[in-house]
């Protein structure tokens, strides 16, 4: 049996809560919901149920400690010219990067090929297609998006389940950051 993993975290309700009530005013926008809102640290993808133990395992040595984070702006990611995504922005955090680098060489003592992609810090809020209406005016009227600082305390290693109506993830194991 396979498993589709990846490395997150998730904010607090009251950041979630500040996200759901930027979601609007879009039209063909796909919004995500409460349940789908993370930061992601490492797509791991589909892997067997060894790989799957052997990455719970080799996580359990991520070493790290509390550290704020905020959001800060929104964006999108595009492909061929087209916007595919939006997301909101993070504020700078050294202690965020240090957190991905150690989930990435967790990962690969697990034996996962390395990550090719760059690590751009985000909280995916909406998935777009061709029949999304035109992106700029919601960016430019929701650009201000800021928080205050929440602590960072807990990394999850989440199975996604792929279904009609989007992903569901579904928490594996939390990994605390107090120790």
């Amino acid at each position: 049996m396979s498993h589709r993993l990846f490395v997150g975290i998730r904010p607090p309700p009251p950041i979630r809560d500040m996200l759901i009530d930027r979601m609007e005013a879009l039209d063909g926008a796909r919004w995500q919901d409460d349940s789908q809102l993370h930061v992601t640290l490492r797509f791991v993808g589909e892997v067997d149920a060894r790989m799957a133990d052997d990455l719970v395992a080799s996580l359990e040595s991520v070493d790290g400690s509390p550290f704020p984070l905020s959001l800060a702006g929104v964006g999108h990611f595009e492909r061929k010219g087209r916007a595919h995504t939006l997301w909101a922005g993070l504020g700078e955090s050294e202690a965020l990067s240090r957190l991905q680098r150690s989930v990435e060489a967790a990962c690969r003592r697990a034996g996962l090929p390395p990550e090719t992609r760059k690590f751009a810090p985000h909280i995916t809020i909406a998935r777009l297609n061709g029949g999304t209406a035109p992106i700029g005016p919601w960016m430019a009227s929701q650009g201000d998006l800021a928080s205050q600082p929440w602590i960072v305390d807990a990394f999850i290693l989440f199975e996604s389940h792929l279904s009609a109506t989007g992903a569901l993830y579904e928490p594996v194991r939390r990994y605390s950051l107090l120790r």
